[in-house]
């Protein structure tokens, strides 16, 4: 399978929602869910696109 943007971005948002939902489920108070949610979000496209930058680099070497 081939990850193309679409691929990709669909791919991230879908985890992403499985994620949001399981936190909102939390009891936790919403101000901590939405400092949570945030980190995630960052942690989430850190890693991502450390993840692309390395397939590209194994691709091309």
């Amino acid at each position: 399978m081939e990850f193309d943007l679409t691929k990709t971005a669909a791919a991230f948002v879908l985890l992403f929602g499985v994620l949001a939902v399981g936190t909102l489920m939390s009891p936790m108070t919403t101000s901590t869910v939405m400092m949570v949610l945030g980190g995630l979000l960052v942690f989430g496209v850190v890693t991502l696109l450390l993840g692309v930058k390395h397939g590209e680099y194994r691709a091309s070497h």
